[in-house]
């Protein structure tokens, strides 16, 4: 018995049972029912199969009944195209009707909307009279911000200033922005974004990046920026609201404010680029910034989402300080941080190895020390000369970062020992462990 196959390519509904009765009739001509058991047998299928697949061809019109004598009726295999149109031809109508109905109603809204739209100077002339001073509009509806979105950037004429929040944008939403982006490129529109550093790992975002700087864009990074903000001609900017709506702002004290805190923070971002290198170094960054977040008390999920991260990541990041600091808690880890002065923003260079090495305030090549230093400054681990200031304006204690670390073991077995003398009795005599720093 042949199998069932409802997926034959142009056949749909037709299985392999009626395509061999359907090819074994349109070579014997017409098929009656006296013949059902000599096809069958032909066909290495039962009688009842066969009629099966008459009937199947018969509801798909590729069976037509026709006499075959003596008041019998049979079938005749019909022509696919013949098929075709007598069982498209209705569909293809009501189809038909459905565009042409698609066609009037988008040209309705066309209307509507320019209607609207030639509606907006009289709207601003109003606003202007009653707020000389500016005005601000709340949005709710999202895709009325986007209509308007729309609308706007794609009249901006000289510059377009655009910072987002988040460490990886949906690709479906970079799809729908790239060809607006690149249209204002091409018009020679100015165009600069800030992201924050976490973008620079999601390659769906990256390549983004990467496609509208090779296209004339200019984008930087920093650890935080601004919640979603786009400023368009320095005349009008568009600030997300928490119920999914926008703010629209064209008052121009507000829109200086907003320009001037967007220029700081763009002087103060890392130019978007790429290789080990730099990714190494905003890795680094990423992870000094989390530490102070951590120092502050934050929570790992309030963390994840001022650096643009997923809380898994941020986890994994706070572990790997927790051990490179030593610290078993997350309060001693913020302890240790501030005792080091590591949580300074300035106290951590970009290619300083965070995992594999205690954090500490970086120190300079160590240099033979002046002649006015005296042999107390020299490093109590290694006995190398130390610089006459660290980082931040105080002196240096210790030559590196390894080090520190050695010193601050000690201390801590020092501490240890010491707890131990005080629980032993008096007869017993503790060894004696010569302290790594007086």
């Amino acid at each position: 018995m042949g199998t069932h196959n409802t997926d034959e390519p142009g056949l749909l509904g037709i299985d392999e049972d009626a395509l061999a009765l359907y090819r074994w009739t349109l070579l014997h001509g017409v098929l009656n029912p006296a013949m059902l058991a000599r096809a069958a047998a032909e066909l290495a299928l039962t009688e009842r199969d066969c009629r099966t697949a008459a009937e199947r061809l018969v509801g798909s019109r590729l069976f037509q009944s026709t006499a075959v004598g003596q008041g019998r009726l049979g079938w005749a295999a019909v022509s696919p195209q013949v098929a075709a149109v007598e069982v498209l031809s209705g569909q293809d109508a009501e189809l038909r009707a459905l565009e042409a109905d698609l066609r009037d109603r988008r040209e309705r809204v066309r209307s509507s909307r320019e209607g609207y739209a030639a509606l907006m100077p009289l709207y601003l002339q109003g606003r202007q009279q009653t707020y000389p001073q500016g005005m601000i509009d709340l949005v709710p509806d999202k895709f009325a911000v986007r209509a308007l979105l729309d609308d706007t950037v794609s009249a901006c004429r000289t510059e377009i200033l655009i910072s987002k929040h988040g460490g990886a944008f949906s690709p479906s939403s970079l799809e729908e922005a790239l060809p607006r982006d690149l249209e204002l490129l091409g018009r020679g529109v100015s165009m600069r974004s800030l992201y924050q550093h976490a973008t620079r790992f999601d390659p769906a975002t990256r390549a983004h990046a990467l496609r509208l700087i090779d296209a004339g864009a200019r984008i930087r990074t920093q650890t935080e920026v601004l919640p979603k903000i786009i400023i368009v001609d320095a005349e009008t900017a568009f600030l997300r609201a928490r119920d999914g709506g926008a703010l629209v702002i064209r008052e121009p004290a507000l829109l200086s404010y907003l320009i001037t805190t967007f220029e700081r923070d763009w002087e103060s971002a890392t130019p978007y680029a790429t290789g080990p290198r730099m990714a190494h170094e905003i890795s680094q960054t990423l992870k000094q910034h989390i530490l102070v977040l951590l120092a502050k008390g934050l929570k790992d999920e309030a963390i994840a989402r001022r650096v643009g991260i997923s809380l898994r990541t941020c986890r994994r990041h706070v572990s790997e300080l927790l051990e490179s600091l030593g610290a078993h808690s997350r309060f001693q880890a913020g302890v240790i941080a501030e005792r080091h002065g590591l949580t300074t923003p300035s106290s951590l260079p970009a290619d300083a190895d965070l995992p594999q090495s205690q954090p500490a305030a970086p120190e300079p090549v160590p240099a033979p020390a002046p002649a006015a230093a005296g042999p107390d400054r020299s490093c109590p681990g290694c006995g190398r000369p130390l610089p006459v200031a660290g980082p931040v304006g105080r002196p240096a204690r210790y030559c590196s970062s390894r080090c520190r670390s050695r010193a601050y073991r000690a201390r801590r077995r020092d501490g240890a020992a010491e707890r131990d003398e005080i629980a032993r009795p008096r007869d017993e005599m503790p060894v004696a462990r010569p302290p790594f720093e007086r």
